[in-house]
């Protein structure tokens, strides 16, 4: 049988919601298989957040990663293309924490690729109505950091394919009255890339530069 983890992060930065969570929720009460889903919540920490995805997988060797997180201001769902081995951390993480100039993983790559279709993923959800767009760079919180940290796994285990994508805020939660999509437009995106994935296992060819 084939397994998907999805993950989504509890909220963060003296916020009370984190609409990557609640998406990953509404995807599993929704989810009618025939693939098991298997769906958690992280904690945003960067020593929790890798702790519990490590966990994940090695207790259930799932075919598919794809972790979520909130990318407040962007407008539209984010499929992320590059996981860097770096942590620079902006603000602090929820348990205190904020290194600066660290590395995800010692020893590895300074970036890795996401090993999910993106091009195919962007192409099926705006297909579908939903703003969708690839990204090139997932930032150096804890979200790149569990990015990192899947497709570092990925690369460890034949088979695995792991990649992250960054959502806006839901509809009534933005704090600075900014981008927002509904939650259920949000959850479609996301039960989308987990089709597309599972569908596509090589991705299309298709313009996804960017200058900047």
């Amino acid at each position: 049988m084939t397994t998907v983890l999805l993950t989504g992060f509890e909220p963060f930065a003296g916020h009370t919601a984190n609409p990557s969570g609640e998406a990953v929720r509404l995807v599993a009460a929704c989810w009618d298989g025939p693939e098991t889903l298997i769906t958690a919540v992280l904690p945003v920490t960067f020593a929790g957040a890798a702790d519990a995805l490590e966990q994940l997988i090695a207790a259930h060797t799932p075919d598919v990663v794809i972790a979520t997180g909130l990318a407040g201001g962007r407008s539209e769902v984010s499929i992320e293309r590059v996981a860097l081995n770096l942590i620079d951390a902006r603000i602090p993480d929820n348990a205190g924490a904020q290194p600066i100039d660290a590395l995800s993983v010692e020893g590895a790559p300074s970036a890795r690729l996401s090993t999910l279709p993106v091009k195919a993923i962007v192409r099926d959800a705006t297909a579908a109505g939903i703003p969708t767009g690839l990204s090139t760079t997932a930032g150096t919180f804890v979200c790149n950091h569990t990015f990192f940290v899947a497709t570092e796994a990925a690369a460890h285990r034949p088979g695995l394919r792991a990649g992250f994508i960054h959502v806006p805020w839901a509809d009534g939660q933005a704090p600075d009255g900014g981008a927002t999509l509904p939650l259920s437009e949000i959850a479609r995106a996301i039960s989308i890339a987990v089709r597309t994935t599972l569908d596509t296992p090589v991705d299309v060819s298709a313009i996804g530069g960017s200058l900047h």
